[in-house]
């Protein structure tokens, strides 16, 4: 079983021992945000990449 406790001990036996712990606590946030957004998606659905670049277009200034 794949639990969130193994995932996260992968990531930091992923990471230099030289690193701080403000990288430790960035790469835990973008994890965090990474599962969020993919227990979303499972959840309300996800967009077509033709949806997602017309409200995405909104946001750009050409």
């Amino acid at each position: 079983m794949n639990t969130t406790k193994s995932k996260i001990e992968s990531l930091l036996k992923k990471l230099p021992n030289e690193c701080s712990v403000e990288d430790i606590h960035y790469h835990l946030y973008v994890f965090q945000k990474v599962y969020e957004g993919l227990k979303l998606a499972d959840t309300e659905g996800r967009l077509q990449q033709e949806d997602a670049e017309n409200i995405l277009s909104k946001w750009l200034i050409e």
